[in-house]
């Protein structure tokens, strides 16, 4: 394992005033936002769409890296040139989704385990030879009645642990993304006491894999009412509890935070983003890794019409922006509205 190689690529995908763009949407879920805007679900309507957003110049100016999903990185754009290739010439880096989803979780009633270990270490390096240099793996944590428990939140750090050290070994920097869902009706305090115990036993796990936090790069949800809840914390809230839990739970080591929007709307998360790095005083760098809350527009802009396409490009340009400057603390609705 060359660590100060790994470092490198970790520090490239949080440079400051970018961030990464999730665009690994297994099959299944893409076809849900393609139902959203009328477009047939084809493996080409698929290429076509995301060769559209790695063409965009300006947009990827602010895009330190694309996750994809496993259909996408063999795929080659209309003219022949490999996908990947469009996301180098454009200054990213290219990643790859190595999770295979989740699974019941024996013995813990309505909990998941995500599920993809075996022969990982194959696919990593294959993935590696195509030009991917990080990984991907979500864990999925639920808050409910009696839910989670501490042995499904240790599975799932498990899990991620063995994950990270098999991609280290293959010269691949893990994203290591625990995802505490915001789909329930808890409030603010609920998601702070969850995330906290996931954030614990993530790093415990980390460190008993031994692998390197320099050469990772963590990908948590924010501090943030459930969906359903009757009080919706503030911007201020989520952002000094996000940012009070990150500090008792992250260690400096890890080069930055790459947040998730959990289904928050497109200017919430950029708003959520601004405000941790306006309020400062944190020892990594904190920028985005948004899938929806980066492609909503665009996708609805595009709507699988090739006349289209310049008008999708300029509205995933604007939401790239939009988070580069929150990445910076720099970020005014003023400018979201122009």
């Amino acid at each position: 394992m060359d660590l100060a190689a790994l470092n490198s690529v970790a520090q490239q995908m949080v440079a400051p005033g970018r961030g990464i763009l999730a665009a690994d949407e297994s099959t299944g879920t893409i076809k849900k936002r393609f139902d959203a805007i009328h477009v047939e679900n084809t493996e080409e309507a698929r290429r076509n769409y995301r060769e559209l957003m790695f063409r965009a110049k300006e947009a990827m100016g602010y895009v330190s890296g694309v996750i994809l999903y496993d259909e996408t990185i063999w795929q080659n754009a209309a003219d022949g040139t490999p996908l990947v290739d469009l996301i180098t010439a454009a200054g990213s880096l290219p990643g790859i989704k190595v999770d295979e989803g989740v699974q019941p979780l024996p013995g813990f009633p309505n909990e998941t385990v995500t599920v993809g270990l075996d022969r990982l270490s194959e696919r990593l390096a294959k993935y590696y030879a195509r030009g991917a240099r990080f990984a991907k793996w979500r864990a999925v944590i639920d808050i409910a009645d009696g839910v989670p428990t501490a042995g499904a939140i240790h599975a799932n750090a498990h899990a991620l642990a063995r994950y990270a050290a098999l991609c280290q070994a293959a010269q691949i920097v893990p994203i290591v993304e625990p995802e505490v869902l915001m789909d329930g009706d808890h409030d603010i305090d609920r998601c702070e006491a969850v995330t906290k115990a996931v954030l614990h036993s993530v790093f415990h796990e980390l460190h008993q894999m031994r692998v390197a936090l320099e050469g990772i790069v963590l990908k948590p949800n924010m501090i943030i009412s459930g969906k359903k809840c009757p009080n919706q914390a503030s911007v201020e809230q989520v952002a000094a509890r996000t940012i009070a839990v990150l500090k008792e739970t992250v260690p400096s080591a890890v080069p930055g935070i790459a947040y998730l929007s959990g289904g928050q709307s497109d200017e919430q998360a950029t708003a959520h983003l601004d405000a941790m790095n306006r309020m400062g005083g944190f020892p990594w760098k904190m920028t985005f890794s948004y899938g929806r809350a980066l492609q909503a527009a665009p996708q609805k802009a595009w709507s699988g019409k090739a006349e289209n396409v310049a008008a999708a490009q300029k509205a995933f340009a604007h939401r790239a922006r939009m988070n580069g400057l929150a990445s910076l603390g720099q970020w005014t609705a003023g400018q979201e509205a122009a």
